[in-house]
């Protein structure tokens, strides 16, 4: 954290990986909440010499540099906790102040606790909580299964992603404002300050995941897969004989979930319910916002390094999202308390900063908002292997052409009819030959047109907010939006 990243943080409010303290001379005795409480969920940052009054921060720096930073360290190594932590340090000053902050990874082993076992704290947005004994053992149970996607791969660094989808990622997370001090820093303090690498520009496996490029996603994670089936029928009989589409394989997470959201969009209702201040028609979106968290969900909480595969099923009358492993609390427990401890963090973490996932553990109680918005049952089935959120949908006709084609088809009238003012005769042959074949290439559609294949490059930019392309060069597609 740079200097000007601190400055930038402080204008804020305290952050799930952030937290201050006033510490002018001695530790405060909650330090060590914080400490446990980071140490159990993503990591974060401790800063000393800073005090609160409600959301405003002023600098009050710290005394006896030396003897916080020497006490800080003999504490940690010492046997107070339960197992070995570590911190990085960092100095600051500021208006003549000094200032020192220390960096706490997660840690491997879980529970992280100080005296007693009932001395676990978590972190709960900008606050340490004390854990429940139930979120104490699920610490427990997902021991070997949650602390992967958080551990960084040794000789790797961001030209591993694919930086069309971190551009796309930096892109929606900046529309969102939910981190605005880091907007304008460069890809490798971005990706630092979110979790995607570690502070020595290492990945992680969770931003591995969730914007690597081919190979290395497949390279460090063979069994890396994210599956969406659009099925004809009612029955799981219908997946042995046919579907209708399936989705191409993805590099990453972050590609999947863009597509897999496209074709949710198409299966719920989005009735038109005003315009806004702009001119532009306002869509009732709570039926697919509740899809959208069931997804983010659903990928936050699956073991990506399993050979069982999670998967989404679209039936004629129903979805259904499927994830091998248990849930990491009882269902009754969940229901009426956060969901504190996603299995994923990282990737977590980067959902909610792309505002596709909820902030603060309400997922569970969105999804089940499903039947009071649409009238509709929802079902959540769960055994010791395996847990299956359903949603019951209108009755579907069967589809037996090309959904892709169908829906581009669609949104390309949509497109011509909103935007013909705004295109070019060129950029509307396009639009039209890319939703006759959402599968046509670059030099097909130059050729088709008599022009060069740079210039429809051109034009594919210019028309960049339309039409884009999804998927690997070989097996990816068009897609075509308002």
């Amino acid at each position: 954290m740079t200097k000007e990243e601190l400055v930038a943080r402080l204008r804020d409010i305290e952050w799930d990986d952030f937290e201050v303290k006033t510490a002018k001379s001695e530790l405060p005795k909650n330090i060590w909440e914080t400490v446990s409480a980071f140490s159990n969920c993503s990591g974060g940052w401790i800063v000393l010499g800073i005090k609160q009054s409600g959301r405003l921060f002023e600098i009050s720096g710290v005394d006896h540099i030396e003897k916080l930073e020497q006490d800080f360290f003999s504490t940690l190594r010492s046997q107070k906790f339960n197992v070995p932590l570590f911190a990085t340090l960092h100095r600051y000053k500021i208006d003549g102040k000094n200032i020192i902050a220390f960096y706490l990874p997660s840690s491997e082993v879980k529970p992280v606790y100080f005296g007693s076992l009932e001395n676990t704290f978590i972190r709960m947005g900008s606050g340490d909580q004390r854990a429940t004994q139930q979120e104490i053992m699920s610490m427990i149970r997902d021991q070997s299964f949650g602390v992967q996607s958080q551990k960084s791969i040794p000789d790797t660094n961001i030209e591993m992603l694919n930086r069309d989808a971190l551009t796309d990622f930096r892109n929606e997370v900046r529309h969102w404002k939910l981190i605005p001090h880091l907007d304008n820093v460069n890809d490798e303090e971005f990706c630092k300050g979110v979790g995607i690498t570690d502070h020595a520009g290492q990945l992680t496996y969770g931003g591995l995941i969730m914007l690597g490029k081919s190979p290395y996603t497949f390279q460090f994670v063979p069994t890396f897969c994210a599956d969406y089936v659009e099925i004809p029928g009612t029955g799981i009989e219908a997946i042995t004989n046919n579907y209708t589409y399936r989705i191409p394989e993805q590099q990453n997470l972050w590609e999947a979930s863009r597509v897999i959201l496209r074709r949710l969009r198409t299966l719920v209702n989005t009735p038109m319910i005003g315009i806004n201040e702009r001119g532009q028609s306002v869509e009732d979106l709570s039926e697919y916002d509740i899809l959208r968290e069931a997804m983010a969900n659903q990928m936050a909480h699956a073991d990506h390094f399993s050979p069982r595969r999670s998967c989404i099923h679209v039936f004629d009358d129903r979805i259904e999202f499927l994830n091998p492993g248990a849930m990491p609390q009882p269902l009754e427990i969940m229901e009426n308390s956060f969901e504190s401890q996603p299995r994923n963090p990282v990737i977590s973490k980067l959902f909610r900063l792309a505002h596709l996932s909820e902030n603060l553990g309400y997922g569970l109680r969105k999804l089940k908002r499903w039947q009071e918005i649409t009238g509709r049952p929802m079902h959540i089935e769960t055994t010791i292997n395996s847990v299956k959120v359903s949603f019951d949908l209108l009755a579907r006709e069967t589809k037996t052409t090309n959904v892709a084609k169908n829906v581009a088809k669609n949104v390309a009238k949509n497109v011509a009819k909103n935007v013909a003012k705004n295109l070019t005769e060129r950029q509307q042959q396009i639009i039209n030959l890319i939703s006759d074949k959402p599968q046509i290439t670059r030099a097909k559609i130059a050729s088709t047109l008599g022009v060069s294949t740079k210039t429809i490059e051109r034009e594919l930019t210019a028309i960049s907010d339309i039409v884009r392309y999804v998927g690997s060069k070989k097996d990816g597609h068009w897609e075509i939006f308002t």
